[in-house]
């Protein structure tokens, strides 16, 4: 008898810790069930927002496309994800931060156009300066490095906007030096290719609209 309930007690105990191994078990699974569920709305979270960054490039692109038409279709300028590029070799001589008279010209085209397309996005553009790899002429001392001929350059082509009636709150100025290259600088064609200066419009937090 006593055997008896000896037994009977060992298989409750044994059911008892199997149930708590079983609840344990469920909980585990519901949790990694869980983790698993939130990894995938994350994810599907993310794409969301890569698909509509390049939807609203695509965009972008297109009514650039539009507005910037006539000299895009003259070839004065080059227009990449956004990125409106205008060859070093029409805006300056080489080594040189003096605008020359036709790039005034396009720069004076591209004003009206572009203060109507910033001022209904809410977009300000920014200038940057590019150059090849190559050292500056000896007998240039005006500018030490290629980053100070890019930054001269950039601040060139914005203060010349903004003297054919950009507002400034419109536009800024930044500097890449030899960096970010559009072809390996290894022949003087792809050189002069790298040598430009590109306009792009840029998100503005807070920006007033134009009157």
């Amino acid at each position: 008898m006593h055997n008896e309930e000896t037994e009977a007690n060992q298989s409750v105990t044994t059911w008892a810790a199997f149930g708590d191994l079983m609840s344990g078990l469920v909980g585990a699974f519901v949790l990694l069930l869980m983790g698993v569920m939130a990894v995938q709305l994350d994810m599907a979270g993310h794409l969301q927002q890569e698909i509509a960054k390049r939807q609203a490039a695509e965009r972008q692109n297109q009514t650039l496309e539009k507005v910037l038409a006539v000299p895009l279709a003259s070839g004065r300028i080059t227009l990449q994800n956004g990125r409106i590029g205008i060859s070093g070799r029409l805006l300056f001589a080489l080594n040189s931060d003096q605008l020359q008279p036709d790039g005034r010209l396009l720069l004076k085209s591209l004003v009206q156009p572009l203060k109507s397309y910033l001022a209904e996005r809410q977009e300000i553009l920014m200038v940057s300066g590019f150059t090849d790899d190559q050292s500056l002429l000896k007998g240039n001392r005006k500018f030490d490095d290629n980053w100070e001929l890019s930054a001269q350059r950039a601040l060139t082509v914005t203060r010349t906007l903004i003297e054919e009636s950009m507002p400034a709150r419109y536009v800024f100025a930044a500097a890449f030096g030899q960096e970010q290259p559009l072809v390996p600088n290894d022949s003087e064609k792809n050189r002069s290719l790298n040598r430009r200066v590109e306009l792009a419009p840029v998100p503005s937090a807070g920006q007033s609209k134009a009157p």
